[in-house]
């Protein structure tokens, strides 16, 4: 194909530098954005007079035609062509003839790519915002069946204190939550139509660019021409909420592979998201979680390769801003997929709560309550704390809980222990006592299920 800036340049190139410099091989993921702005595009052409309204009309349905193609397999895109804006522009003048070169009036490729690109991220950011509402609607679902359920709460991976699993999963919930905000904040400020630019510095003709935009359902224009065509923060802004979305992934993909292990046992995945092992049957191996997991360097790596290739760039456009597709689609694909695998993950996960309330005994997690029945007794934090630990120390030589030691035991490090410390230090009791506004008592745990379920119904 001839090459749409021939003219003074000579149009030839040697054919490694031509395959070097062509993108047609990754941008012809935009094609049905470059003809939806180029559709507006004619149709503000047509209104301004800048062309005739007929032949505003003919282009528009031409590229109509060439869009239908597409979706049907009668039309491929040529892959010789330098770029997607080449093969659209060319197929509309082979099939209207002259009348498809005016389609490129008072346009440039410059702000015609920030523009596709711009479509392209807006949508990006609508799916993924679908796809965390469904994950956080599995988290609440799932939450909400175990609320009452006891485990132990970790620091530093060691026992903590007694907690509900419903409460540790709205955890992840508001946590994905989060990221929604984020990705609404961006799309807010991405909103803004390039088209009209032109190069740089804006065009002679009559054009309207806020009727382009309200086409395009942008909310305005950008107000500098430069701007308009050399900005990118809005991709670097969707790769920074891409990226904390893989960490939370990560993060909640790491306690699943931990909880499904045989140390723990927390947990069952579905054997949809598990493989086996090529020469041990017993295995079931977390292979989803784990590649949730790796694929998050993967997501923040595209965020620094693309502040890395901004970083030094005069203004406006520069070759270099090619860069930004594939960096950006290969982050948005695999954040979706993550978020597509591990949904149905969460939903169809089975927690063995007999094994997360075993283990919660076994830890002395409801160590603090027990000081703290001291304390409600007269006995200063402190000092109750000090009987407590040594409490603790001789349970755990005996190779016993608190709720077995006996209170004849209890006496003899206090005698202000009475029979009532048992309800006390019972788990669910401890559990349940703890009413402060986002705690883990069930009651609490209830109030954040249902804040959820509106935030995700009000997004």
């Amino acid at each position: 194909m001839a090459k749409l800036w021939e003219g003074l340049a000579s149009g030839e190139i040697n054919r490694a530098a031509e395959s070097f410099n062509a993108s047609i091989s990754f941008d012809k993921r935009l094609i049905f954005e470059d003809i939806e702005g180029s559709i507006a595009h004619v149709q503000m052409l047509g209104k301004q007079g800048i062309i005739e309204e007929a032949e505003a009309k003919e282009i528009a349905s031409a590229l109509l035609s060439i869009k239908e193609d597409l979706v049907s397999g009668a039309l491929a895109v040529d892959e010789t062509a330098e770029d997607v804006h080449t093969f659209v522009e060319q197929t509309l003048t082979e099939r209207l003839g002259a009348l498809g070169k005016k389609l490129h009036t008072a346009r440039s490729r410059n702000d015609q790519v920030a523009l596709d690109m711009k479509l392209f991220a807006r949508k990006t950011a609508e799916e993924t915002i679908g796809l965390l509402l469904s994950l956080v609607s599995a988290l609440t679902d799932k939450a909400e069946e175990y609320k009452g359920a006891v485990m132990s709460g970790y620091t530093h991976l060691q026992r903590a204190q007694p907690i509900t699993f419903g409460h540790h999963l709205c955890c992840y919930a508001f946590q994905f939550l989060r990221d929604v905000g984020r990705l609404k904040d961006a799309k807010k400020r991405l909103n803004l139509s390039p088209i009209g630019c032109a190069a740089l510095a804006g065009t002679t003709y009559p054009t309207d660019r806020r009727f382009e935009a309200s086409l395009l359902g942008f909310d305005g224009i950008t107000e500098n021409s430069l701007d308009g065509v050399s900005d990118r923060d809005y991709l670097v802004e969707l790769l920074a909420a891409f990226s904390l979305i893989s960490v939370h992934l990560s993060r909640l993909s790491e306690e699943l592979v931990l909880w499904s292990s045989w140390e723990f046992k927390y947990i069952e995945l579905s054997q949809d998201f598990t493989t086996g092992s090529s020469i041990m049957p017993q295995k079931k191996n977390p292979d989803l979680a784990e590649l949730t997991r790796g694929k998050t360097g993967r997501v923040v790596g595209s965020l620094v390769a693309m502040l890395t290739m901004l970083k030094s760039l005069p203004l406006a456009y520069n070759k270099d801003m090619q860069e930004d597709k594939e960096i950006f689609f290969d982050a948005a694909d695999t954040v979706k997929a993550c978020l597509t695998i591990m949904t149905p993950m969460i939903a169809s996960m089975k927690a063995r709560t007999d094994k997360m309330l075993q283990a919660a005994k076994e830890g002395f997690i409801n160590a603090t309550d027990l000081a703290d029945y001291l304390t409600k007794k007269g006995v200063p934090f402190r000092e109750a704390y000090k009987i407590t630990g040594a409490i603790v120390k001789t349970a755990a030589a005996e190779n016993k809980t608190l709720e077995d030691l006996s209170l004849e035991e209890y006496k003899a490090f206090n005698a202000l222990f009475e029979k009532d410390l048992y309800e006390a230090i019972a788990l669910e009791t401890c559990v349940n006592k703890r009413t402060s506004e986002g705690g883990t008592a069930v009651s609490e745990v209830e109030k954040q299920i249902a804040i959820l379920r509106e935030r995700v119904k009000n997004v």
